[in-house]
C-alpha cells in the first residue's frame, strides 16, 4: 500500500491524469481553472494544448480518442469556458466517443450566489454525459477521477465531465491513489450465448443477406473479425457513415455506405435482402429512412454493448448484447463457408446499372476532382486519416474516399457537428504524429473554427487542409432547392482569401 501522501487538489488531478495514462491535454486556462495550470507547470509529462475556442478542445480530446483507443481529455474554465466544452461533449456521447472533461469552477463559499462565471455547469451537461461529478473536497478527487476515467471507456463508451470548485484545488488533503482504471469486458451472457446459436442458423440458412458493419466495429478493434465473417460466408458488407473504416475500402464484398447519402446499390441490398446482419451500430434514421417501411423482407440478428439500443428502432428478430469482437468470435466457428455468386451478381448488375461514383470530364474543377486526387494519396499512404466535418463535402469523402487501414476516417455522425473537423484533426495528429491527417472542410464549416489554425501552426501539427469553397451553405441551399421551393435564404456564405489565411 502507497503511503498518504499530502497533496493540493490541483496536483491531485495532475497525477490522476498521469496514472491514467494520459500524455496530451486539450484546453484552456481561465481564473477557476488556474490552480490547476499552475500545478501542471510541475508536470512536464503532461502535454498541454492550448486552443482559441474551448469547443475545439473536446473536438481534438475527441478526435485524439477515436484514433489512440485513449480516453481523452480536455480541460476549460467555469462559466463561458465550460459552456463552450457542450458542442463537442454532446458530439462525443452521440459516437461514443471517451472523454474526460475537467472544468473549474467557483469556490465553495460562492456557489449559488451567482457569482462571477458561475454556471451550474453539472446540470447543464449532464444529458450530454455518461456521468458528472461534483467534487467537494480534495480528498475525493483520487477516487472521483479514478471512477471518471472507469465511466468514460466502459459499457458504450462516453463523455464524463469532473467539475472542482478553484478553492477545491488549492484544499491540501492526505490521500492514497487507487489503481488506474481497468476496462474488463465481461463474459457473455447466456441469452446473448443462444442468440449466437440463432444467429449461426439464420445467416446459414440465408439466401440474400447482407452486414452492416458500424462505428462500433473500429472502437471494439473487431474489423479483422468483421472481414473474416464476410469472407467465410460471403455476405456483401455495408458500412455506416462511422463504419467507413471498419471494413476495407477496396474489398470486392464492401459495397459502401447505405441511408439518405449512400451508394443506390447498398440501400437496395438492404431493401431486399433476407437477413440484416446489424453489427455495432444503432440503426439511426439517416440509416433506415421511415423505420416502418425499412428492410421489410429481412430478418434482423442485431449486435450491440448497449442494450438499450438493441431493438430501439426496428423490429430484431435476433438480439445480441455484448462487446462485438468477443460475440463475432463466438459466431465465427458456427458460421459456414459460403459462396453467394447469384446475390453478389445481382448487387454487381445495379452497380452497372446505376453508377453514381462518376467523374465529371470537365476543365472546371469540381469535387470529384479533388476527391479523386486525395483518394490516390490515401492509397499510396494508407496511414493517412481523413477528418471531415459535415455538410455536402462530408458525404461526397464518404462515397469517393476508401479506406483499407482500420480507423482512418473520422467525422461528426450523430450531431452533425460543423466546424468539427479542424479541431479533431489536431487530436488525430497529436495522437498519430506521424500519420498523413487531412481535414475536409466546407467553407461554411471551416469558417466557424479556422481560429484553431494558429494552434496547429503554435504546436507544430502538420494537418493539411482541404477547404470546399463553393460561397454557399451547399447542403442548406440544396435542401432548399428540393423541398422548400428553391427559397434561397441565409445560404450565401463569402469567406475570407484562405490561400492568404493559411500564410
Amino acid at each position: 500500500m502507497e503511503a498518504l501522501l499530502k497533496i493540493k487538489g490541483s496536483a491531485i488531478i495532475c497525477e490522476s491524469l498521469l496514472r491514467e495514462g494520459v500524455e496530451v491535454i486539450f484546453g484552456h486556462p481561465g481564473g477557476a481553472i488556474l490552480p490547476f495550470y499552475d500545478a501542471l507547470w510541475g508536470y512536464p509529462q503532461l502535454r498541454h494544448i492550448l486552443v482559441r475556442h474551448e469547443q475545439a478542445a473536446a473536438h481534438a480530446a475527441d478526435g485524439y480518442a477515436r484514433v489512440t483507443g485513449k480516453v481523452g481529455v480536455c480541460v476549460a474554465t467555469s462559466g463561458p469556458g465550460a459552456t463552450n466544452l457542450v458542442t463537442g461533449i454532446m458530439a462525443a456521447k452521440a459516437d461514443s466517443v471517451p472523454m474526460v472533461a475537467i472544468t473549474g469552477q467557483v469556490a465553495r463559499p460562492s456557489l449559488g450566489s451567482e457569482a462571477f462565471q458561475e454556471c451550474d455547469t453539472c446540470a447543464i451537461v449532464s444529458p450530454c454525459t455518461k456521468a458528472t461529478f461534483m467534487v467537494m473536497n480534495a480528498r475525493d478527487l483520487p477516487n472521483v477521477m479514478r471512477e471518471a476515467f472507469q465511466v468514460a471507456r466502459e459499457g458504450r463508451p462516453g463523455p464524463v465531465l469532473v467539475d472542482v470548485p478553484r478553492d477545491v484545488q488549492l484544499e491540501e488533503a492526505e490521500v492514497e491513489f487507487p489503481e488506474a482504471s481497468k476496462t474488463e469486458i465481461p463474459p457473455l451472457s447466456d441469452e446473448t450465448l443462444e442468440g449466437i446459436q440463432q444467429a449461426a442458423r439464420l445467416i446459414n440458412d440465408a439466401e440474400r443477406p447482407v452486414i452492416i458493419s458500424g462505428h462500433g466495429i473500429i472502437a471494439s478493434g473487431a474489423s479483422a473479425e468483421v472481414q473474416a465473417l464476410a469472407e467465410t460466408t460471403g455476405i456483401p458488407v455495408i458500412t455506416t457513415l462511422l463504419g467507413l473504416s471498419g471494413f476495407p475500402g477496396n474489398h470486392p464484398l464492401n459495397l459502401g455506405m447505405l441511408g439518405m447519402h449512400g451508394m443506390y446499390w447498398a440501400n437496395m441490398a438492404v431493401d431486399q435482402a433476407d437477413v440484416i446482419v446489424g453489427l455495432a451500430m444503432r440503426f439511426d434514421d439517416r440509416v433506415t429512412g421511415k423505420a416502418s417501411t425499412f428492410a421489410p423482407h429481412a430478418r434482423i440478428i442485431h449486435l450491440d454493448i448497449e442494450a438499450s439500443q438493441v431493438g430501439r428502432n426496428v423490429p430484431v428478430e435476433v438480439p445480441l448484447v455484448g462487446d462485438a469482437k468477443t460475440v463475432l468470435q463466438a459466431l465465427l466457428p458456427l458460421v459456414k463457408g459460403k459462396e453467394r455468386p447469384d446475390w453478389v451478381g445481382h448487387i454487381e448488375g445495379m452497380k452497372r446499372d446505376h453508377p453514381s461514383l462518376a467523374i465529371p470530364s470537365s476543365d472546371k474543377l469540381q469535387a470529384q476532382h479533388v476527391l479523386r486526387d486525395l483518394n490516390e494519396l490515401i492509397q499510396e499512404n494508407p496511414e493517412t486519416v481523413v477528418v471531415t466535418g459535415v455538410g455536402q463535402h462530408q458525404m461526397w469523402a464518404a462515397q469517393f474516399l476508401f479506406f483499407d487501414r482500420c480507423n482512418s476516417f473520422v467525422s461528426s455522425g450523430g450531431l452533425g457537428t460543423m466546424g468539427y473537423e479542424l479541431p479533431a484533426a489536431m487530436g488525430v495528429q497529436a495522437g498519430r504524429p506521424g500519420a498523413p491527417v487531412w481535414s475536409i472542410a466546407g467553407d461554411g464549416g471551416f469558417q466557424m473554427t479556422l481560429q484553431e489554425l494558429a494552434t496547429v501552426t503554435e504546436e507544430k501539427l502538420p494537418v493539411k487542409i482541404a477547404v470546399f469553397n463553393n460561397g454557399y451553405l451547399g447542403m442548406v441551399r440544396q435542401w432548399q432547392e428540393m423541398f422548400f421551393q428553391n427559397h434561397l435564404k441565409a445560404v450565401p456564405i463569402p469567406g475570407p482569401d484562405y490561400v492568404k489565411l493559411a500564410q
